[in-house]
């Protein structure tokens, strides 16, 4: 997960009005604006997210450097088009409110839309863009609407800001496909490492970050600490620790250890001896609990053969103890 502050610049001109972008081309950036700012900050909690409209009299900062979704909706609500856009002098304001971040440690990126003809000739975006590369803030630019005329300035003006490949130009052509997708498919999202779930189309774990963010996040810290986990059993393995000697663990009851165990008797051990360590009632008691936690788990089939043959068995092992213990105690 990128740690990186990222400032969207929209392009809010009349030629904005266009409908060749459905629904027009002011509506696919605010669309797209919601949907980079979900991307980026559920990729790092600590990434933040700055909003740039570039047209009117003088480009104008609608959202500073915010994790937080409310303060984007409050900026963005009232937005509307407008004369010209400075396409130039967005990406020079956008670079001040990177400079000017509060966490020094994060990445700095810009990512910009021309929707309308850009003025800027293209030797004062060349040194634009370098300058952009000196001061370590990345750049990328969605070219739509009048992308033939602005192919060639952006192309120049990405080239010269890039740096091991960390800037991107993408050009979408007018057509039925929606903006927003078109960049989730696109290198802009990922860039650097970044995007995180919901990226590329495939949705991680099985889940759209975009519909339960907090699902999302919370799968990808759990996948980070169990591999953390593992590295730290195969450092333990390298330094010859106990129980590090390849030959699988065995427990008091001649059982072999979870890792030996099919997944739905791992959830039952584990839940068993969770509620043994604690205390909690005796041994049919925990059953009963057992096969209610079980029942509540999700992707887990209570009646399945296999589960309830475990079960049954472990119950048949406990009887067949207390038995044993019975038949010592009338002898004595």
């Amino acid at each position: 997960m990128v740690l990186e502050a990222t400032v969207l610049v929209i392009d809010n001109s009349e030629w904005s009005r266009n409908g060749d972008y459905t629904p027009s081309r002011f509506q696919a950036q605010i669309d797209s604006v919601h949907y980079l700012f979900s991307i980026k900050t559920n990729d790092n909690p600590e990434n933040t997210v700055g909003v740039i409209a570039n047209a009117g009299e003088t480009p104008e900062v609608l959202v500073s450097l915010t994790a937080d979704l409310g303060v984007l909706l409050k900026g963005m609500h009232g937005l509307g088009v407008r004369s010209e856009s400075h396409f130039d002098t967005g990406i020079q304001i956008a670079q001040l409110v990177l400079k000017h971040r509060a966490n020094k440690y994060q990445k700095q990126r810009i990512i910009a839309f021309a929707a309308s003809p850009i003025a800027t000739d293209d030797r004062s975006l060349v040194k634009l863009g370098k300058q952009l590369k000196k001061n370590g803030v990345s750049v990328d630019v969605v070219n739509f609407g009048e992308h033939t005329a602005n192919e060639a300035k952006l192309t120049a003006f990405v080239e010269a800001a890039n740096n091991n490949d960390t800037s991107h130009l993408v050009t979408i052509p007018p057509g039925p496909h929606v903006l927003s997708e078109q960049i989730r498919a696109s290198p802009i999202v990922g860039a650097g490492g970044s995007g995180g779930a919901g990226s590329g189309g495939e949705f991680d774990f099985g889940v759209d970050a975009d519909m339960d963010p907090e699902l999302a996040l919370a799968l990808r810290m759990s996948l980070q600490e169990e591999e953390e986990r593992q590295r730290r059993g195969a450092a333990a393995h390298s330094a010859g620790e106990p129980g590090s000697s390849g030959q699988p663990m065995v427990t008091d009851d001649g059982d072999a250890v979870m890792e030996d165990l099919d997944e739905d008797e791992q959830i039952r051990r584990a839940i068993q001896m969770s509620l043994l360590e604690s205390g909690q009632g005796d041994e049919d008691t925990n059953d009963d609990l057992v096969a209610s936690l079980i029942g509540s788990l999700p992707g887990v089939d209570p009646n399945d053969p296999a589960l309830q043959s475990a079960l049954g068995s472990d119950s048949t092992k406990n009887n067949s103890g207390d038995s044993k213990s019975k038949d010592k105690s009338e002898d004595k």
